[in-house]
This record gives structure tokens, sequence and C-alpha cells, in this order.
């Protein structure tokens, strides 16, 4: 008997609101968009910008690292491409694109040549 009672007890008191269950995942939703902000997008837009400001720097001399391995010496920067010196009176050109590494003065003359 006293079981029936409780039922009519939660029966009639309509008057409970529902917690939204929106507002109470809205904290977790924006901890992970800013998380996924701080390690992703962040870091990237960073390393792009970086990136760009040193292609756009270059000048006759610096000694780089293509995307595809090829070290070299700058012999000439145009607005799309740059011609490299990859060993005595051999020249490439490459797109300005393709540049990924700034090497430091003097960093050809270490290395050894096979």
């Amino acid at each position: 008997m006293w079981i029936n009672q409780a039922y009519a007890q939660v029966a009639s008191g309509g008057t409970q609101a529902e917690p939204n269950t929106f507002l109470m995942q809205l904290p977790m939703i924006v901890m992970a968009v800013l998380l996924f902000y701080f390690v992703a997008i962040r870091p990237q837009t960073k390393r792009a910008k970086e990136q760009k400001t040193m292609i756009e720097a270059l000048q006759k001399g610096d000694e780089i690292i293509t995307s595809g391995g090829q070290l070299g010496r700058v012999l000439k920067v145009t607005d799309s491409y740059v011609v490299l010196e990859v060993d005595e009176n051999i020249k490439v050109t490459v797109l300005k694109t393709a540049v990924q590494t700034l090497l430091p003065k003097g960093t050809l003359k270490n290395i050894e040549k096979e």
C-alpha cells in the first residue's frame, strides 16, 4: 500500500521542471572548442605565419633546404621562384613555397661531400 502512495505523489507533482540538457553540456562544449583551438588551430597558424615571414625575407646568399630535401645557396629571388646553387655550376629553380628551412650561414661548407 505504501508503494502505491509514492507513485501517486510523483504523478501528481507535475510542477517539476526538467533541466535543459544542452545548458548542462554547454560548459563541456566550450572547453572542447577551446582545447581544440589551443592544440590544433593556433600552433598551425603560428607556424604558417613564421613560414611566410621566412620566405618573404629570403635573399641572395641564404642557405636553405627545400621540401624535397635539396640543400642549396640562393642565387636569385623573384616573386614566385628561387634559383639555388646546389653544387658548383649546378643551378636549380624552385618555387618559393618549396623552401622549408633557412639554414645558418656556413652550414653547406661543413657538410661532407661524397
